[in-house]
């Protein structure tokens, strides 16, 4: 049976009294009040979600969730499907992007199986958690059977439940699948009733007439398979991924346990919005850490109500720019633990008007 219903049960409003605790305190250092922008949002909002008016920093992973999609089939990536199982060994052998970043910010990275159309030996570094061997081609039917999106939910749910045994103080989510993209482009135009043109992108870098073919296998898939906005599991399970559903997981898991969850681009925002369509109050622990080049990610982020850190013009996924946002809001706590208030710097204040 699903975990997901007790655990969205146990998801509880952020606690704006602490909220409002940071904020007084961020007023009293030694600086212009607000003259730090963003980072001091960042610190009252981490503050306010961990319950803690002076929380640390001191653990930190990315969940970088993996799998296949088959709808690569209708030649929809610059690259074959083959790529997902080579980039997971890539990411195993710390020489990928994210294992570069990770280890420059001081996140662990922990590769989560949950799809991959490939058997890999045990490794240390992989979490192996396959619900299938990869989805279905979403263009002749759904991408899984409702309970297999319920078994993925659970999957990250899980890997968040490890993560709070580990004392870990935030997590970034990240992804690897070749076809993705197309996968999320779809549950975006569906949720949000964009347009497939207007929330899908070029993904890996594919040319025009890739583009073209993975337009219309949007379309098809969702004519086909008739998902309903009102049901993010119906959702999800009839255009989406696996590793969508890990993601979402996560972000459900980390609410839950009032951990703040840094999301990475586009499939991660899709997870992100599939978590938040399950439950709204979800959206207050989510950190937005970027703007993907994808056009559909900022579609998703003013559908969900978040504003990205960043704007780099990113699109490798990973969970690259979710390691650079970490890093961001590791800043901002910084500030707000370790900056001086005026009484304490024995600085004057600002005269009151």
């Amino acid at each position: 049976m699903s975990k997901l219903k007790d655990v969205l049960g146990r998801i509880q409003p952020i606690n704006m009294e602490y909220y409002f605790k940071a904020q007084e305190r961020l007023d009293n250092l030694t600086k212009p009040k607000g003259s730090l922008g963003r980072l001091e949002e960042f610190a009252k909002r981490y503050v306010a979600i961990r319950g803690n008016l002076r929380p640390r920093i001191e653990k930190k992973a990315i969940l970088v969730f993996v799998g296949d999609h088959g709808v690569t089939e209708e030649g929809v990536s610059a690259y074959p499907k083959e790529v997902t199982h080579q980039m997971v060994l890539n990411f195993l052998d710390g020489g990928a992007g994210i294992n570069v970043i990770a280890r420059h910010v001081g996140c662990e990275v922990k590769v989560v199986d949950i799809g991959v159309d490939y058997n890999f030996e045990p490794t240390w570094g992989l979490i192996s958690k396959k619900v299938a061997y990869g989805t279905k081609n979403i263009t002749l039917g759904p991408a899984m059977q409702r309970e297999q999106a319920l078994q993925a939910l659970d999957v990250g749910i899980e890997i968040v439940q490890q993560c709070v045994s580990e004392k870990i103080d935030i997590i970034g989510t990240g992804d690897m699948g070749i076809g993705n993209t197309t996968a999320s482009s779809a549950i975006t135009a569906v949720i949000t009733g964009r347009p497939v043109e207007e929330v899908t992108g070029r993904g890996t870098g594919i040319d025009d007439e890739t583009y073209l073919r993975k337009i219309e296998a949007i379309k098809k898939a969702i004519e086909i398979n008739r998902p309903d906005p009102s049901d993010p599991i119906d959702v999800l399970s009839k255009v989406g991924g696996l590793e969508i559903a890990g993601i979402a997981g996560s972000i459900v898991g980390a609410a839950a346990n009032r951990i703040p969850v840094v999301i990475d681009g586009f499939i991660s925002g899709t997870g992100a919005l599939i978590a938040t369509q399950l439950d709204s109050r979800i959206r207050d622990y989510i950190f937005a850490a970027h703007r993907s080049q994808e056009i559909g990610h900022g579609i998703l982020l003013e559908k969900i109500g978040l504003v990205p850190f960043l704007d780099l013009s990113m699109r490798l996924g990973e969970g690259t720019g979710a390691a650079l946002g970490i890093n961001f809001i590791e800043v901002g706590l910084k500030i707000y633990n370790e900056m001086a208030t005026f009484s304490e710097a024995m600085v004057s204040e600002a005269h009151s008007k």
